[in-house]
């Protein structure tokens, strides 16, 4: 079975939500413009935890789908992250998905009950048995507290619609054990601040919340490792993680926003429970996207 190759750098789509937290169409169109045309990157990752995905509503994320969909067109690839602890809204969200034309699926480990690993394996080949579709495992233990050995991902590899990992740990004997092992599975990294080490182990792409306004740097870093031009890739990690280091501090979506609010989009609010933004926390957030960009 023959699937799309996917791979490069790929922007975890923030979502845009007005004061009262509903969706605001015109913004996420205006951060997909944004991500294309000025971050210049690969694909988007939508409906992953970046995009405040576990606050919505299904009938809110297939709205976003389309929308996401609609405004990029065929310009860049489209990852739909369709994972979610009712496995029929994942079907329901793999197949719309799939008919939108996204170039693969990706699902969140099932987190919160303790699953077994039968119980993830049937999940995953309950997901994408009815779509004609790839799907790239999302591996977020720190979040899910769900860890998959090497050994466990050969046995979800049997399935083969399961053609990759979007790996977010900084468990990096894993991440080698697992490129040795894999060598035609594509690996995404998940750690904006860890691109560089991520990328001299092999992996196919990256996959960031940050790249949203600061894709141009990922690609750069990407790039040079791979070229082995790792003095130059250094430089530009130690940047970015300053940046992100400023961000995290700030506090991660709202000072996303913001700073994309000074590049002129309408980056909007987070949802509820997420807090509102102070005062405080705005200037500083217009200070740290004045900073780097």
């Amino acid at each position: 079975m023959a699937f799309k190759k996917i791979g490069g750098i790929y922007s975890a789509l923030l979502t845009s939500f007005d004061k009262n937290g509903d969706i605001n169409e015109k913004g996420i169109r205006q951060l997909v413009r944004h991500n294309i045309d000025v971050c210049k990157v690969d694909g988007l990752y939508v409906g992953g935890s970046t995009g405040e995905n576990f606050l919505l509503s299904t009938a809110e994320k297939e709205q976003i789908f389309k929308i996401v969909k609609d405004e990029a067109k065929d310009q860049c690839q489209l990852i739909a992250q369709v994972g979610s602890l009712n496995i029929k809204e994942s079907v329901e969200l793999a197949k719309l998905a799939t008919d939108l034309g996204y170039d693969s699926l990706s699902a969140v480990t099932p987190f919160y009950y303790k699953f077994s690993f039968n119980e993830i394996k049937d999940y995953y080949n309950t997901i994408t048995k009815d779509v004609d579709n790839q799907m790239v495992v999302y591996f977020i233990p720190f979040l899910t507290g769900v860890n998959i050995s090497v050994d466990q991902f050969k046995e979800l590899f049997e399935n083969e619609k399961i053609t990759g990992v979007k790996f977010t740990a900084g468990d990096f004997y894993l991440l080698e054990r697992f490129r040795k092992a894999f060598p035609d599975k594509v690996l995404f990294a998940g750690f904006d601040e860890m691109m560089l080490p991520a990328t001299v182990l092999g992996v196919d792409g990256a996959i960031g919340s940050t790249f949203n306004l600061n894709g141009v740097r990922a690609r750069e870093i990407f790039e040079s490792a791979r070229s082995g031009n790792i003095a130059k890739a250094l430089e530009v990690q130690h940047v970015t993680n300053d940046f992100i280091s400023d961000v995290l501090a700030n506090g991660l979506y709202g000072t996303l926003k913001i700073g994309l609010q000074e590049a002129g989009v309408e980056a909007g609010y987070c949802r509820k429970p997420m807090g509102d933004y102070s005062d405080e926390m705005i200037a500083r957030a217009k200070e740290i996207y004045h900073k780097y960009f």
